[in-house]
C-alpha cells in the first residue's frame, strides 16, 4: 500500500538524515528539526521511530520501483534506461544508497524493514540477468560469456555509481553514467568479425 503524502514526507526526511549524518543521527529531534516541526508532530502519523525507518524501507522501495522501463522495449535498451535511471536517482538520494549498500544499516533496521531492501536489490538482480539473458538469446551479447557471468559486471558497475554518488562532494568527479553504461555495452557486445 503506498505510503500517504505525508507519511512519505517524513519518510524522505528520514532519509535525507540518513543520506547526510548517518542512521544513527535519526532521532526525534533531529526528524522534526528537518521537517521543521515539533517533535511530537511525525507521530501523529507513526507509532514510533522503528515504524519511520520502515517508511524509509517502502519509500526507497518506491523511489526505485519508480525506475522501472517500459517493457516493451528491447532488452538492451531497457537494460541501459534501467541503469541510467536507477544511478541517476539513487544518486540524488543519498539516503537510498546508504540503507542498500551499507550492512550497518540493515541491522539497524527493523527486521521487517531490512528484508524489504533486500528483496529489492534481489529483485534488481534478477531483472538485470533476465534482460542479459534476453539479450544473449537475441545475438546481442558475447557468446563467451554467460548472462550470469555477465550479471556481477552489470551489478558492480552500477553499484560504483551509486557509491560515489552517494559520497557527494568527498569525491572529486563522478563519472557519467551514460558514459559507463557506453563501455559496458562495449564489454557486453558481441565480438566484430577480423578483417582479412
Amino acid at each position: 500500500m503506498p505510503l500517504s503524502p505525508k507519511r512519505a514526507e517524513i519518510a524522505d526526511a528520514a532519509l535525507r538524515i540518513i543520506g547526510s549524518r548517518g542512521i544513527a543521527a535519526l532521532t526525534t529531534a533531529t526528524l522534526a528539526a528537518e521537517l521543521g516541526v515539533s517533535s511530537g508532530a511525525p507521530f501523529r502519523h507513526f507509532a514510533s521511530l522503528d515504524d519511520i525507518l520502515e517508511a524509509a524501507a517502502q519509500r526507497t522501495e518506491e523511489i526505485l520501483r519508480s525506475t522501472s522501463p517500459d517493457p516493451g522495449l528491447p532488452p538492451l535498451v531497457r537494460l541501459e534506461q534501467l541503469f541510467l535511471a536507477r544511478a541517476e536517482t539513487v544518486g540524488q538520494h543519498a539516503g537510498v544508497a546508504r540503507l542498500i549498500f551499507s550492512e550497518q544499516f540493515a541491522l539497524a533496521l527493523p527486521p521487517a524493514a531490512a528484508a524489504r531492501l533486500v528483496g529489492l536489490v534481489a529483485d534488481t538482480r534478477a531483472t538485470i540477468l533476465e534482460l542479459l539473458r534476453a539479450a544473449a538469446a537475441e545475438g546481442q551479447l558475447r557468446e563467451d560469456l554467460s548472462p550470469a557471468d555477465l550479471l556481477p559486471v552489470v551489478m558492480g558497475s552500477l553499484q560504483h555509481l551509486v557509491f560515489l554518488s552517494a559520497m557527494g562532494p568527498r569525491i572529486a568527479k563522478v563519472p557519467s553514467p551514460r558514459k559507463v553504461f557506453h563501455t559496458l555495452a562495449s564489454l557486453l557486445a558481441p565480438a566484430r568479425p577480423r578483417r582479412s
